[in-house]
């Protein structure tokens, strides 16, 4: 016979948000909210960075919403990329401390995608895009190789440290480069008889006029002393003869730089000496001309215009990559510069290995 239901049977539990049936993990939850917490609707974390989950927030912030101090930091990191030459030089010379730095400028992006994807933030992700394409526009092209075919001769810069811990070694270095003309600064006291006897066999030209030097398997002549406003000698200006025909060679060391508590960046005096030396290279009365030395600054620096504007870096044209040359145990710029004007083609450009200076050689190969 028929049985009345029971009042005590058992019944399906009934789901919090409505609905019938058992609310099972990765399912509709309380409010539509998934078990995990995250507003998702299917089950598992939510595909690659949990793309699924980039919704509202505990707080109800959209993805739109959230990490706008981010986005700000990734607009300032553009901005100074963008107009660096706008930063002013009037407090503390801030406009050369950036432009010496400028490429690293660029760890910024990285560095705020992190907290840009952990905070799962669409706005801070996009504002990202702009220091990132402003960066690849500026220095991109340095990423790749840019040498090519052959050249007639290869130089040689290097500022090989008044304090180096091996003169020895750096004259093998020398002499294993394979350049035909060497320029080198900092040179004094013993070091320099060292270098004057241990380069003799390969280089059998050479002049030192205060400071910085010139050696050469090629006759050099018409030497003159470039004034840069220091009180002493750390530029001059020599001919040398090559194969291919004459070339003028400016060796210098301008100014050092200082970054002071007080005082900011001090670059004043490099500025004056740079002017000098370019007024001088202006008024160089042949035409094939290149530059060597230790300029205590980069091609973005301003304050280097006065040389830079009329030259060519042979790094910039012909390089692989930034060719940062100082300090020599973790290069963050490159302060050692070949240049060159005249119609002299750059063909390969390029730092050589660590010796006992604080800085690395850079060499360049040029067709005539």
């Amino acid at each position: 016979m028929a049985q009345a239901d029971r009042a005590d049977r058992p019944t399906a539990p009934v789901a919090e948000n409505g609905g019938s049936g058992p609310a099972i993990a990765g399912g509709p939850g309380i409010n539509g909210v998934g078990i995990n917490g995250f507003g998702g609707t299917g089950g598992g974390t939510g595909g690659f960075l949990g793309l699924r989950h980039w919704g509202r927030d505990g707080r109800g912030s959209t993805t739109w919403r959230r990490g706008l101090v981010i986005a700000l930091l990734a607009g300032l990191a553009a901005a100074l990329l963008a107009f660096h030459s706008e930063v002013p030089n009037s407090v503390g010379n801030l406009g050369s401390l950036l432009e010496t730095f400028l490429p690293w400028l660029g760890l910024a992006v990285p560095v705020l995608l992190v907290p840009a994807l952990l905070r799962r933030s669409a706005t801070a992700l996009l504002a990202l895009l702009l220091p990132a394409l402003i960066w690849f526009n500026l220095f991109g092209g340095l990423l790749s190789d840019r040498s090519g075919g052959t050249g007639d001769w290869t130089v040689v810069s290097h500022n090989v440290a008044a304090a180096n811990t091996d003169p020895q070694g750096t004259v093998k270095l020398l002499n294993d480069s394979g350049a035909q003309i060497v320029a080198l600064q900092e040179l004094a006291g013993k070091p320099l008889r060292t270098y004057e006897s241990g380069l003799a066999g390969t280089y059998p030209y050479h002049v030192v006029e205060g400071t910085v030097g010139l050696w050469s398997k090629y006759p050099i002549g018409d030497v003159s002393v470039v004034d840069i406003r220091m009180g002493w000698t750390r530029a001059f200006r020599a001919q040398v003869t090559t194969p291919q025909g004459p070339v003028a060679v400016y060796v210098a060391h301008l100014p050092s730089v200082r970054l002071k508590a007080e005082g900011g960046f001090t670059v004043d005096q490099r500025d004056v000496s740079a002017q000098a030396l370019g007024d001088a290279i202006q008024a160089e009365p042949l035409k094939k001309v290149l530059l060597l030395g230790d300029l205590n600054g980069t091609m973005n620096d301003r304050s280097l215009a006065p040389v830079t504007s009329q030259m060519r870096s042979a790094q910039g044209a012909a390089g692989d990559g930034f060719g940062f040359s100082w300090p020599a145990g973790f290069p963050m710029a490159r302060i050692d510069q070949i240049m060159s004007k005249g119609g002299l083609r750059p063909t390969d450009s390029r730092t050589l290995g660590r010796d006992g200076s604080d800085h690395l050689a850079v060499a360049a190969t040029y067709r005539y």
